[in-house]
């Protein structure tokens, strides 16, 4: 019987953890879903949040202190 080869081993993926707080409620109604979809709790949080992770990783944040006077009170109208 021919040997097979060994597939290589990609880069390791590191994780983070990640801690949110929720009522007495709304964990228990996490749990019920999460079982009544035959599923984990963390699985349909990932799920339910993959979109984010996919489509603003590469997403450049402009942080800019500036104020912006929005109903510019303090302009004046000229007729």
């Amino acid at each position: 019987m021919p040997r097979t080869r060994a597939k290589k081993r990609g880069k390791s993926i590191r994780y983070k953890s990640l801690t949110i707080k929720l009522t007495t409620r709304q964990k228990r109604s996490l749990e019920r879903f999460a079982k009544s979809r035959r599923t984990t709790t963390n699985k349909l949080i990932k799920k339910a949040i993959r979109p984010l992770f996919e489509n603003y990783a590469d997403l450049e944040v402009n942080m800019n202190n500036e104020k912006v006077n929005q109903l510019q009170l303090f302009e004046s109208e000229e007729h």
